[in-house]
């Protein structure tokens, strides 16, 4: 089993390449997804976070107000901080099962938006890191998922900085074009990590 952390900034496109390894044959392992599965209504996990943010974090069918949440621990680090020790130890629990779920000769995918933030780079095999410039990443925020130009801009503080990522790669993947210039890209490194984990 070759064991792959994915990670790029927001906007950067590392969903886009998800989907590709998938479609080549990848297991993957959805840290974002994970996470929104960890605070449905009934868990441990979304209790806690009530717990340490008040009920008004929960929208009128007693879900997580994802949205509101956000504005809250965006503006500020250390409330970020309390979400994230509620909520990654509960991901890395269940990514874990997940891949000891999957066949020994598999490429696991670990598709993890703050791997560089929360220095995970040495639970992988290698990392590969989905690179845009902070210009491409706002103009993608605001114009094709309709974010205010603010918004977007703390969402890019609040990540690691693309030379922080570009650090920890071992395979890099530029995605500062246009989507068909992306795909013999993906296509490349996944011939690459099947090699490998054929050795």
């Amino acid at each position: 089993m070759l064991k792959v952390g994915l990670t790029g900034g927001i906007g950067a496109g590392k969903s886009e390449v998800s989907r590709l390894f998938v479609s080549y044959g990848a297991v993957l392992i959805d840290a974002d997804k994970i996470a929104r599965e960890v605070v449905e209504p009934g868990t441990p996990g979304l209790a806690a976070v009530v717990e340490a943010f008040g009920d008004g974090v929960l929208a009128a069918d007693g879900s997580l107000d994802r949205p509101g949440l956000g504005s809250i621990v965006f503006a500020d680090q250390a409330k970020l901080g309390i979400l994230n020790a509620i909520v990654h130890p509960l991901v890395g629990a269940r990514s874990a099962e997940l891949e000891r779920a999957a066949a020994a000769d598999s490429v696991v995918v670990h598709d993890v938006p703050l791997l560089t933030e929360n220095t995970l780079a040495p639970f992988y095999d290698l990392v590969v890191v989905v690179d845009a410039t902070p210009e491409t990443q706002l103009d993608r925020l605001v114009r094709l998922r309709g974010m205010a130009e603010s918004e977007a801009r703390a969402r890019m503080a609040a990540q690691a900085t693309r030379e922080q990522r570009r650090e920890i790669a071992d395979l890099l993947i530029d995605n500062d074009g246009p989507l068909e210039a992306l795909e013999p890209q993906v296509r490349k490194v996944w011939a690459e990590l099947t090699e490998r984990a054929a050795r």
